[in-house]
C-alpha cells in the first residue's frame, strides 16, 4: 500500500481507487474517526485478509494514538502472513516447474490474526492511508 498526504481534495482517496480499478483489484474506504476503536479495525483487517481486498483508510491521522499503536501490530500480522506466503513453492499459487509439472497451489491459506483467531489469506491483500494536514 501507500500512504499519499496532502490537502483535502486533492485525490488521494481517488488516486487509489483508480488504481485498484485498474489492476481489477477491489477496494473498500473508511472514514477513520476518533470513535474508531482496535476491535473494528482488527475486524476490518481481517476481513480484507480473507477478501483478497483493498483496505482505504481514509483520514488515517483521525484515530487515536492507542488505536494506531494496536493497528500496527494488526496490520503486521497480515503482512508478516503474506511474506511467509512468498516462501512457498510457487508463493502458494498454481505453478509449473523447469520440468513442465504443474503443481496445484495451496487453498485455504490461513494465518493467526492479533487477536488469536485464525483466518484464510487471500492473494493481494493490501493496505493504503490516505492523511490530510494538521
Amino acid at each position: 500500500g501507500t500512504a499519499p498526504a496532502g490537502p483535502a481534495g486533492t485525490g488521494k482517496t481517488e488516486t487509489t481507487k483508480d488504481l485498484s480499478a485498474q489492476l481489477g483489484k477491489s477496494v473498500y474506504v473508511f472514514n477513520c474517526a476518533p470513535e474508531m476503536d482496535y476491535r473494528t479495525m482488527g475486524d476490518i483487517f481481517k476481513g480484507l485478509a480473507a477478501s483478497g481486498s483493498w483496505g482505504c483508510f481514509d483520514e488515517f491521522n483521525r484515530l487515536v494514538p492507542e488505536v494506531l499503536s494496536v493497528c500496527s501490530v494488526q496490520y503486521k500480522c497480515v503482512t508478516d502472513a503474506q511474506k511467509r506466503k512468498t516462501y512457498l513453492p510457487g508463493r502458494g499459487l498454481d505453478y509449473v516447474d523447469k520440468q513442465g509439472v504443474f503443481h496445484k497451489g495451496i487453498e485455504n491459506y490461513k494465518f493467526t490474526a492479533a487477536d488469536g483467531v485464525e483466518m484464510p489469506l487471500e492473494e493481494g491483500t493490501s493496505g493504503f492511508i490516505t492523511m490530510n494536514p494538521g
